[in-house]
């Protein structure tokens, strides 16, 4: 309901666009989701393991704009890489 309200004070819903920015919401979200994959993947090579704690803020970042679409799929993207990251953390000691 709030998204409608904040939608409204820009001028989106008078043009007809809340439903485009909604989907453009899930488009943001899974774009992020690809840059965050992108630093995960070097993260996994041992002794690169601090790597992670730079993608930890960017896939939250991510699934939070995804949560506010309406679509929740890359709100779900970001999180299974939230959750690769954070478990490569916990295997590593949170260092490595």
């Amino acid at each position: 309901m709030w998204a409608k309200r904040a939608a409204r004070s820009i001028g989106l819903v008078e043009r007809g666009c809340y439903s485009y920015a909604t989907h453009m919401l899930n488009i943001i979200s899974i774009l992020i989701g690809l840059v965050a994959l992108v630093l995960v993947i070097p993260a996994t090579i041992p002794f690169l393991g601090w790597g992670n704690w730079f993608v930890l803020p960017i896939a939250v970042l991510g699934a939070g704009i995804g949560a506010l679409s309406r679509s929740n799929h890359g709100r779900n993207f970001c999180l299974i890489v939230l959750a690769i990251a954070i478990v490569r953390l916990m295997l590593g000691g949170g260092i490595l």
